[in-house]
């Protein structure tokens, strides 16, 4: 499994940075390649992105989820991938940081692995979401539930 950790320095509060990164289906505006995110419930996410020219489909659950501090999640079938997205207030605004676990499928996606290319796109993930939170200034929304290690699957 390949390991990714990339951070941005946002000029937004953390609630505001927190609130929007919780709105999954607004990924597509600012992250390369995801075509859609449809939220099912509170803990479920289905994704669909290319991937080196390839798309994929996967699902997803948030496994612990505290405001203003973290989102972290787990795919549950397809692309094998896990991380956290976590705030921490640093002035003027917030450190959006992003740790990134993934399993590359195939010749391509282990090149492209090798190559540096997920690493890349994480970080100009991180750089358009800055760009898309900042020239907004609020968020688009926001969930403010929490979700504690333990309690999926429980539900």
């Amino acid at each position: 499994m390949s390991t990714i950790e990339k951070a941005i320095d946002v000029e937004v509060p953390v609630r505001t940075a927190y609130d929007q990164w919780t709105q999954f289906e607004s990924f597509p505006k600012f992250m390369e390649g995801v075509e859609q995110v449809r939220q099912l419930d509170d803990t479920h996410v289905h994704w669909k992105a290319e991937i080196d020219g390839i798309t994929r489909e996967w699902d997803a659950e948030i496994i612990d989820q505290t405001p203003d501090e973290r989102v972290t999640w787990r795919s549950t079938d397809g692309t094998t991938n896990q991380g956290t997205v976590s705030f921490t207030p640093e002035a003027p605004g917030t450190r959006v940081t992003l740790r990134l676990e993934f399993e590359p499928e195939g010749i391509i996606e282990k090149a492209g692995d090798v190559l540096g290319i997920v690493e890349r796109r994480a970080e100009g993930d991180l750089k358009r979401f800055k760009s898309f939170i900042e020239s907004r200034g609020v968020e688009s929304g926001g969930w403010r539930g929490e979700v504690a290690p333990g309690e999926v699957g429980n539900q």
